[in-house]
């Protein structure tokens, strides 16, 4: 039994190095997608905005909706899955330090601990920071997607036949 014992403790410890990297490169994923979200943002205050999905309609005229929908949801793939796994690599990250930590705490060893410690919160802060931010930005993205969605929906129940002429000004329906 301690075999199988020592031999998962040896394995957990090898894993450590790349949760961490992997919740780096999320919280690094996570900032670069609020830069994007934020211009965005600021474009669509401004009415300067280029809505992307009604752009891809215009060049792709025949795009049923169905596909169109299945584009929002790759297009919302990457946060959505950095917003899922983030909270779970942080209580990896977290999990696996406690191990030696629990170790120093028997040996009396403080600094042991301490130093375990401040790897186990950090991850897990780092990681509930990029998930929040990764799920902010997919829950106002979808809804504006959806609402362009929906902008398409009303102009292909107006005139069906019309659907590849070039619409008017974009007016989504509701306010972004």
């Amino acid at each position: 039994m301690f075999l199988i014992e020592s031999t998962m403790y040896e394995l957990t410890k090898v894993f450590l190095a790349p949760v961490l990297l992997i919740i780096l490169g999320l919280f690094g994923y996570a900032f670069y997608a609020l830069g994007g979200f934020a211009l965005e943002a600021l474009q669509r205050r401004r009415g300067r905005h280029t809505p992307a999905l009604i752009s891809h309609w215009r060049r792709h005229p025949d795009t049923e909706l169905a596909d169109l929908e299945l584009l929002i949801l790759r297009w919302l793939e990457p946060l959505r899955i950095g917003s899922r796994t983030a909270p779970m690599l942080g209580l990896i990250a977290t999990m696996i330090p406690m191990g030696p930590a629990l170790l120093a705490l028997a040996d009396g060893n403080s600094r042991g601990i301490s130093e375990n410690l401040v790897i186990a919160f950090a991850a897990v802060i780092i990681a509930l920071i990029a998930a929040s931010l990764c799920f902010f930005i997919l829950t106002v993205r979808r809804r504006w997607l959806l609402n362009e969605l929906r902008t398409i929906e009303h102009e292909l129940a107006r005139a069906p036949t019309a659907a590849a002429e070039p619409l008017p000004a974009v007016r989504t329906v509701a306010n972004n």
